[in-house]
């Protein structure tokens, strides 16, 4: 379909009501303020809207600038009740507060989240595949035989994010976890919002892919990781860490791996209840990496 078949709003005022939704995108805590009160996110991009849309993600309005109507066009007809408000680049920068330098954006309405347990029994289950007995030679008598268990789907491998503050950390550790086969994340009460437009941009829209759920109570319910059978390693500079290697080497089947805040790491509280303290071995003077390298190194090594 292409643009001219859509119901276009032109938009020629930055004080439009109709696109509150994304007025000054930069001020973080009038975004919270405004996503709190009408549970949205905004979306940045055509990969990233296409992800989230994939993902089950209702938009609520399109803002674009003209030159994306025709590539966008198969999405937005598949969603005919959506306001699709055009604007030229520089109101776009104008409404925003930033420059849009990929010219389209989408508001989108939050899903209620996974809760911890869910997710934790999602990890619990275990692909089974129909097998086909070829024995009849491939004729009409072919017949699907009992299913057998894929043992590869035993092991899993979840990240925990403690308290990190930098949407764009966040953003990096979703997008190295969704590359390197993390099957889930979890974030700790006080971590920024996985959501969180440059959180969402910064992870390419993996954040739509992987499945994450914010913990109630922590480091409480690392209880809860340990009873679904995982050994839970801490990333640290502590005393008595062993190294990424070691870690690896001990070939755990469920192991989650918890990343601590930027400034000070993990705290005293978790690094009390974990089964592992582990270290990335540094070289030239270097103490340490940032967190999202340093999950990326981890994610790797323990795939």
């Amino acid at each position: 379909m292409s643009s001219s078949a859509l119901t276009l709003i032109t938009i020629t005022e930055p004080h439009d009501d109709r696109v509150a939704d994304y007025v000054r995108l930069r001020d973080v805590s009038l975004r919270r303020s405004l996503e709190a009160e009408h549970g949205l996110f905004i979306a940045e991009g055509e990969k990233v809207i296409r992800r989230a849309l994939e993902a089950g993600y209702p938009p609520r309005s399109f803002l674009l600038a003209p030159r994306w109507l025709d590539s966008l066009a198969d999405a937005l007809a598949a969603h005919p009740d959506v306001p699709i408000f055009v604007v030229s680049e520089a109101l776009a920068e104008e409404i925003t507060g930033f420059h849009v330098h990929r010219g389209a954006l989408a508001s989108m309405r939050r899903v209620t989240g996974r809760a911890m347990t869910d997710l934790l029994d999602l990890q619990q289950l275990v692909v089974r595949e129909d097998v086909l007995d070829r024995t009849s030679g491939g004729c009409a008598e072919d017949r699907v035989v009992a299913p057998q268990i894929d043992r590869a789907r035993q092991r899993s491998r979840i990240a925990v994010l403690e308290d990190l503050v930098d949407h764009t950390n966040v953003g990096a550790c979703f997008r190295s976890a969704a590359a390197l086969g993390v099957d889930a994340v979890l974030v700790t009460p006080r971590c920024a919002d996985p959501l969180y437009r440059r959180s969402i941009k910064v992870s390419m829209g993996t954040v739509f892919q992987v499945p994450w759920a914010r913990v109630d109570s922590w480091p409480a319910d690392i209880r809860l990781l340990k009873e679904a059978g995982y050994v839970v390693a801490g990333m640290t500079l502590g005393e008595g860490a062993i190294t990424l290697d070691e870690l690896v080497a001990e070939n755990h089947q469920r192991l989650a791996l918890v990343f601590g805040t930027e400034g000070h790491g993990l705290t005293a509280k978790t690094d009390r209840l974990l089964d592992r303290r582990v270290t990335i071995p540094m070289m030239h003077g270097v103490d340490s990496l940032n967190v999202a390298a340093s999950s990326a190194v981890a994610f790797y090594a323990t795939r």
